[in-house]
């Protein structure tokens, strides 16, 4: 992918008997946020990991930047920056302290990392607790200081590996809107998260990752293509269901599945107008309670292509609602 400001053609770990990484292959676009889907242990971190230099692949290779995270680790880290779900950062000192050390850290010089400390607490909207300890911060805060913390450097690449876990609603928009001013400057951001809402209002294309291998690619409305909607029927009674099943069939190509009166099928070559679907219901004789059309989540797509639902390990049945 010539747009690629990371890419990886495959990618192995192994710890122990366990394949972390199984042949993953991913390119990721520059100027924008990539989503890494996957269950635990799918090999979400260890991709970061690898990606961010702090482990060393089994086999394949990775880079950043145009730089080989195996051949030229410094090269990397000096246009990465890097944040998870654990802040490391001293509650005995105050927000605009930690950025200021991080600012030393990063070879900024005393002023460049006073300037820089100032300038982020004041873009990012914690300028008014950037003398307190942060010790006092709430969950929320403190997450927001750990994410500016690996801004210190202004990277070209952010990697954030599930940066709002445990969050509340409100801190976790203020995490969001963080990251959409990263983006408009020009950051690349790629983000491992479970919240299916946080990829379909921030990343521009997504990545499902499962038993270490990538096993779909696209933009949100792209992947939810994949299943179609789906259309929900509850018909008066059980004697009901054959005629309804056949009209459905016949208008959407796909076998309908039938839990008691509720049907259930995916269109997704084709969703006939509501209207049409009510029409041939009612001639086909069945006395219909309810119908509507349902618009495929990403967590029906999550569900349908790896049979998990996105913070479980335990393989479920595939719903209904998926043919």
């Amino acid at each position: 992918m010539e747009d690629a400001i990371m890419y990886a053609e495959d990618l192995r770990k192994r710890f122990g008997r366990v394949d972390a990484l199984d042949g993953l292959d991913l390119a990721v676009p520059s100027h924008g946020v990539y989503g890494l889907l996957g269950p635990d242990g799918a090999g979400k971190s260890t991709t970061v990991r690898i990606l961010s230099t702090l482990t060393r692949p089994s086999g394949g290779q990775a880079a950043v930047a145009g730089f080989d995270v195996v051949r030229e680790p410094e090269e990397v880290r000096k246009v990465i920056g890097l944040a998870g779900q654990d802040a490391s950062l001293d509650d005995g000192l105050t927000g605009r302290e930690n950025l200021r050390i991080f600012g030393r850290l990063s070879r900024l010089g005393v002023r460049g990392a006073r300037r820089r400390a100032d300038e982020l607490l004041e873009r990012f909207g914690l300028a008014h607790a950037g003398d307190q300890l942060v010790g006092t911060y709430s969950r929320g805060m403190r997450r927001r200081l750990h994410l500016i913390a690996g801004l210190v450097r202004a990277p070209l690449v952010l990697l954030l590996d599930e940066p709002t876990t445990g969050l509340d609603p409100r801190s976790r928009r203020e995490i969001w809107q963080s990251v959409r001013q990263l983006v408009a400057d020009g950051t690349t951001v790629l983000l491992t998260t479970q919240h299916l809402e946080e990829v379909d209002h921030l990343a521009s294309a997504v990545g499902v990752i499962d038993r270490g291998q990538l096993i779909a690619e696209g933009s949100p409305a792209q992947l939810k293509s994949l299943i179609g909607s789906h259309i929900d029927v509850v018909v008066e009674s059980t004697d009901h269901l054959p005629h309804a099943m056949a009209s459905l069939e016949r208008l959407t190509g796909r076998r309908p599945e039938a839990d008691g009166p509720h049907i259930v099928v995916a269109a997704v070559d084709r969703v006939p107008p509501l209207p049409q679907i009510v029409r041939e219901l009612d001639a086909s004789g069945a006395v219909v309670r309810g119908v509507g059309i349902r618009e495929p989540s990403l967590e029906d797509v999550f569900l349908s292509l790896t049979g998990q639902h996105i913070a479980s390990t335990t393989p479920v049945a595939a719903p209904e609602a998926v043919a």
